[in-house]
């Protein structure tokens, strides 16, 4: 009988991102068993119960689901619950990285720079800023649901629509911000609240289409990918490093996270959002930074396994 440590890796979801999820989570439980460190099983989910997860054999989850229960506090509830060991953010820390709005308040304490913004309601009929703006949910991720509005007509339509989600989705809240025309870079964190806190290099972003939505980000492979790109200055690539390891920290994320930036025609940086489980797919940013900074996708899955069981073990002891 094997005495090896059993991980279940754990995607799906109800969320608009399932698919993603499948894919990112088939990888992850792929580089897990390629350490050969593991005994690894794959198990699709869709909204668990805490009975659900009880009835799974594990030592340790790793959940690799994107949008609102899987990675914006539902299902790290029920995992905190459970009391095992698993790879992520706690429970309130995902909440907090899901609310866009509540992320771009704790960026501006921090002073790192983000767009205004505001709560869109729908019987407003006149954008609150001056046009381009963004509209888009408070609570998704992967651009579900993002309405770029350059005039007043784009505005009026993408309005309507809005309003017909949210009738159809009871709760689901919308925001307007102003839209930072510029290359998109995204960071990201491993371990921000460990001694082996470090920011990876930043990856300049360029979709061939004007956004880069969800499509670009899955589907299509024409999109542009430079890590550490020599094209951008040294300070930007160093500043926003920093920001993003400091949002973190304030946010008090666990173990990965990729935090999303806009550069504008200034050369100023504008926080996006936080992704407190980004993608492990093919097109994925997060594993692309950790292999350029030598990590192979075995050994970052292993060492996020790892963080997991530190914590765990630190948490028995105190």
């Amino acid at each position: 009988m094997s005495t090896a440590r059993h991980i279940v890796v754990l995607g799906g979801g109800p969320d608009a991102e399932r698919e993603v999820s499948l894919n990112s989570s088939k990888n992850v439980a792929e580089q897990l068993a390629a350490s050969r460190l593991f005994t690894v099983e794959r198990v699709v989910i869709d909204r668990p119960s805490g009975a659900d997860l009880r009835a799974i054999r594990a030592d340790l989850f790793f959940p690799v689901l994107h949008g609102g229960f899987g990675e914006g506090g539902p299902l790290q509830d029920l995992l905190e619950a459970d009391g095992r060991p698993f790879v992520g953010c706690r429970a309130t820390a995902a909440r907090h990285a899901m609310d866009k709005f509540a992320t771009k308040m704790t960026a501006l304490s921090c002073g790192i720079p983000t767009a205004r913004a505001g709560i869109f309601f729908a019987t407003d009929s006149a954008s609150p800023f001056e046009f381009p703006v963004v509209l888009k949910p408070v609570h998704e991720g992967s651009s579900v649901g993002v309405h770029l509005c350059h005039d007043r007509a784009k505005w009026d339509k993408s309005r309507a629509e809005v309003a017909r989600d949210m009738l159809a989705h009871p709760g689901r809240v919308y925001m307007v911000e102003k839209m930072v025309i510029g290359n998109e870079l995204t960071v990201g964190v491993f371990d921000p609240a460990g001694p082996g806190a470090r920011a990876l290099a930043p990856i300049h972003i360029k979709p061939a289409v004007e956004f880069y939505d969800y499509e670009a980000k899955y589907n299509r492979d024409d999109t542009q990918y430079i890590v550490d790109d020599p094209a951008l200055p040294a300070n930007v690539k160093d500043l926003i490093r920093e920001q993003a390891l400091d949002l973190a920290r304030a946010m008090s994320v666990r173990h990965l996270c990729r935090v999303d930036f806009l550069l504008d025609s200034k050369g100023k940086a504008w926080m996006l959002e936080v992704n407190t489980m980004p993608g492990f797919t093919a097109h994925s940013l997060y594993p692309m930074a950790a292999t350029h900074a030598g990590i192979s996708l075995p050994g970052l899955c292993t060492a996020l396994a790892n963080l997991a069981w530190r914590d765990a073990a630190t948490a028995a002891l105190s």
